[in-house]
């Protein structure tokens, strides 16, 4: 019974020995599984990104119940948070960085990475995956973005506090990472302008500035009823034409603009733009009372453009500028997207020919 007892003991004793001795090699081993551990597996629980730049550039993404916002005063990209965080999930070890050339790397990615931070929600208690208790945000992963080795696939990543820098890369991805990453806002900017549908739409008024007689509002009645006055001598429409109408409404559901100028374009050309006349200011008022507002302007071509007849086009005929966000944000628009919501008066009489390809 004792020589039995005794075996079980042994038994016991060596396989602890070996686990021990299994973790320890496992530690010392090139491939730390905690210094490669850039993944994060489950994206859900994910509220806050932040990305730095070794200059004065920032950006915070954070989840709400209305979307991700971006530092605070803005509505983020859905479509560029989900490819970062699509990126965070399906990021894979290729391989720790060379001992020949590490250093090297390294001290390269002093000078140019960029610093990530992951917050998520974790519980306190977690038995086993099965009970969680106590759920609380906190930071789970702090490590820095380099560029890439010389074949262009995968990039450079060194988490905080680790000896071994690793090239991660995107499984079935023939490219580098870096790019999914930005501490520049306005690469995070949403380009929504307008994003209301036909039953959330209360009034819609356009001005235009140098054929004031094309201006008017439009105000919902009742149900699907509209009026259109002419703002020039507060004449109301006695008819429309409906289709068109209903059309031109369910046009605001989706349009956005094309670039964000408030940091690439001078500021003294911006001030230059925003102090000449307008060419259009579209309002609209929702349901709830909230309104968004869109003031355009000419945009003039920089280079030489000449026309069929080779004469000088001054205006750029496919774009324009204009403020929006409660004139916070100047940028760039294309008339393909906002033509469809830039109608004069004329357009909504019954019998009234397309003047589409006019205004």
């Amino acid at each position: 019974m004792k020589k039995n007892r005794l075996a079980i003991y042994l038994t016991i004793f060596l396989v602890l020995l070996a686990l021990i001795l299994i973790f320890s090699n496992t530690g010392n081993s090139t491939l730390d599984s905690r210094d490669a551990d850039f993944a994060v597996l489950d994206t859900a629980t994910v509220t806050k990104i932040f990305i730095a730049d070794l200059d004065t550039n920032d950006v915070l993404l954070e989840r709400t119940s209305k979307g991700w916002t971006l530092n605070k005063e803005y509505r983020a990209s859905q479509w560029k948070v989900d490819e970062l965080l699509n990126t965070m999930l399906k990021l894979r070890v290729r391989g720790p960085v060379s001992q020949a050339s590490h250093n090297n790397v390294v001290s390269r990615m002093a000078g140019i990475a960029l610093k990530v931070e992951v917050y998520q929600i974790k519980p306190r208690i977690n038995l086993f995956g099965k009970l969680k208790l106590f759920p609380r945000e906190v930071k789970t992963k702090t490590y820095y973005v380099g560029d890439n080795p010389r074949d262009n696939i995968g990039t450079f990543m060194l988490k905080e506090g680790a000896k071994t820098a690793y090239i991660m890369y995107i499984t079935g991805f023939k490219g580098f990472v870096m790019s999914r990453y930005s501490a520049f806002e306005d690469d995070w900017r949403d380009h929504t302008v307008f994003s209301s549908r036909l039953n959330e739409i209360k009034s819609v008024e356009l001005v235009f500035n140098e054929e004031p007689w094309q201006s008017y509002r439009i105000e919902r009645t009742n149900g699907l009823n509209f009026k259109i006055t002419r703002l020039a001598d507060q004449k109301v429409f006695p008819e429309y034409d409906t289709l068109r109408l209903l059309n031109f409404l369910t046009s605001f559901s989706d349009l956005r603009f094309e670039a964000v100028l408030n940091n690439t374009m001078p500021r003294q050309k911006i001030d230059s733009v925003v102090h000449s006349p307008f060419l259009h200011r579209l309002t609209l008022v929702d349901m709830n009372g909230d309104t968004t507002q869109m003031t355009t302007f000419n945009k003039k071509k920089f280079a030489e453009h000449l026309d069929i007849e080779e004469k000088l086009v001054p205006m750029d005929l496919d774009r324009a500028y204009a403020l929006v966000n409660r004139n916070r944000d100047f940028v760039l628009i294309q008339y393909f997207v906002f033509d469809k919501v830039l109608r004069p008066a004329l357009y909504f009489e019954p019998g009234a020919p397309d003047l589409s390809q006019v205004y």
